[in-house]
């Protein structure tokens, strides 16, 4: 029997336990370093002091514990049927109420992390499209009511995708209904595709959070013990200078093995078993290994999509899709861009046919102007050798090879700029426009004229005679931008995007 939901409803019971167990991890993520130097010097601490420091763990858990409880009993949800809105009331001593209005929900997602699985309950997202404000989040719930609540909540979609249609007949509806919640198998990302996408994507990511980790842990270890553990003793002493650039080579081995492995990891714990189905013409994506996540992609919402691949990707057949639906600013761009990695050629194309009708083709090529690359070198490598000439006697008494480092940068970054010059590409057709950039993983972005809700130009003065100029679309997605190319050409393709923008009636929300 479906519920009616028009009535408050709270969450499972075992919401208790959930609720208990994040507010528990919050604490844990803030004050972990803490708790590193305790276990390390737990033989250090007297009995008394254990004693204490279990008493106020058991204080603590069970404050913790009386506050889930009270946010249980606090926690409800309802569908106000008369005004169309979806309103959760939250909160101890400030109440809070979160009003959702239905024709504003973009997508609703059920997730399920490692902790509801445990429990057997699963989390129920709103996500609405154009807002900075909250939305709404049910931690506790069984998977018949989610689905339920799912239901209702985008049932105004169903029907909105109705009114386009004059011609249905009472029949087709009903058949339309039935055939709505059939998901019919369309592609499932096999588990040699993400170990090829874990083993060529995100280096620089996985770096730079492992190196983030190791200076965290040192700066905290640092402050406890009041001791700089790498300047204890001068390396000299327990290593051989000979053996000092054998040690840093193997040092940055290990290190490169290790982000490959954590990036290998992180891409199959998150991506595992990664499924995609149509379900009433849009995209339901379902994966994760310890925390399983659900989604749909409605192909009228799609902003902004993204086709990422590498020289070593393409030799393998592989690479990584990424879609941005609506957002309320820059700062929500990230949750609402979903990742599709490890996807072929052919898997690429159905999936651009199913968000575009057809696929995306380039068309009219426009090329940037020289002076980008000149611009580019000149604040990647000239204005770093100007500093460091400044400062170069300095640099030599502690570093003595510090000149072949600065001649492998400027060969390094001089490549690398060279190469995102290359790439970076404006193409133009009447169906769609695609932007080309990037030095290793070059990615398209492709977007459609009815989706552009602005365009700016720009023009320099010192660029009027020489005839170039840059430009910026704005979606609701975010924004894509393409520098110093010819400026005439520009203003033509604007004239036709306006005139598209003003006979549009193109619903991206």
């Amino acid at each position: 029997m479906e519920e009616d939901f028009g009535k408050p409803q709270r969450q499972s019971i075992v919401g208790i336990f959930v609720m208990f167990i994040y507010s528990i991890q919050g604490y844990a993520k803030a004050f972990w370093p803490l708790l590193v130097i305790c276990i390390l010097k737990f033989n250090e601490f007297d009995k008394l002091n254990v004693l204490i420091g279990v008493l106020i763990v058991l204080a603590f858990f069970s404050i913790m514990g009386i506050i889930s409880y009270l946010r249980y009993l606090n926690f409800t949800f309802y569908i106000d049927h008369e005004n169309n809105e979806f309103i959760i009331t939250e909160g101890i001593l400030n109440k809070t109420i979160t009003t959702i209005q239905l024709y504003k929900i973009q997508q609703v997602n059920i997730n399920q992390s490692l902790i509801q699985r445990l429990v057997g309950v699963y989390e129920l997202v709103v996500d609405t499209a154009g807002s900075n404000k909250k939305e709404g989040s049910i931690k506790a719930i069984s998977h018949a009511l989610a689905l339920d609540l799912k239901t209702r909540l985008l049932e105004n979609e169903s029907k909105k995708a109705l009114v386009f249609h004059d011609d249905i007949t009472a029949s087709d509806e009903i058949s339309i209904e039935k055939r709505s919640d059939v998901e019919i198998p369309f592609i499932r990302i096999s588990f040699l595709s993400l170990l090829k996408i874990g083993i060529t994507s995100n280096y620089v990511k996985s770096f730079f959070v492992l190196l983030a980790f190791f200076i965290s842990l040192y700066d905290h270890i640092k402050q406890i013990t009041g001791r700089d553990v790498l300047n204890d003793q001068n390396i000299e002493d327990y290593v051989d200078r000979s053996q000092i650039a054998t040690a840093f080579l193997t040092l940055f081995i290990v290190f490169f093995l290790t982000v490959i492995v954590i990036n290998l990891v992180r891409t199959i714990f998150t991506y595992f078993d990664y499924k995609i189905a149509r379900q009433k013409g849009s995209l339901l994506l379902s994966y994760g290994l310890l925390n399983t996540k659900s989604t749909i992609i409605k192909p009228e919402k799609v902003q902004i999509t993204s086709v990422t691949q590498n020289f070593f990707q393409k030799k393998m057949n592989v690479l990584q899709l990424k879609i941005k639906q609506a957002t309320g600013g820059e700062k929500e761009g990230n949750k609402q861009l979903i990742e599709i990695p490890g996807c072929n050629e052919l898997e690429k194309e159905g999936i651009l046919k199913l968000l575009f009708k057809k696929i995306p083709e380039k068309g009219v090529m426009l090329k940037p102007n020289f002076r980008k690359l000149g611009f580019s070198v000149f604040l990647t490598i000239g204005l770093p050798l100007l500093g460091f000439y400044f400062i170069r006697d300095f640099i030599m008494e502690q570093l003595p090879m510090s000149d072949y480092l600065v001649l492998l940068y400027v060969i390094f970054v001089g490549i690398i700029q060279f190469y995102i010059f290359k790439n970076n590409r404006l193409y133009i057709n009447n169906d769609f426009i695609i932007l080309q950039s990037g030095a290793w993983d070059v990615t398209n972005k492709i977007i459609l004229p009815s989706k552009i809700q602005a365009i700016t130009t720009s023009q320099l003065f010192w660029h009027k005679n020489i005839n170039i100029g840059s430009l910026t679309l704005h979606t609701a997605g975010g924004n894509i931008s393409f520098q110093l190319g010819n400026f005439t050409a520009i203003k033509q393709y604007v004239n036709l995007w306006l005139y598209e923008m003003e006979t549009s009636d193109s619903n991206w929300m």
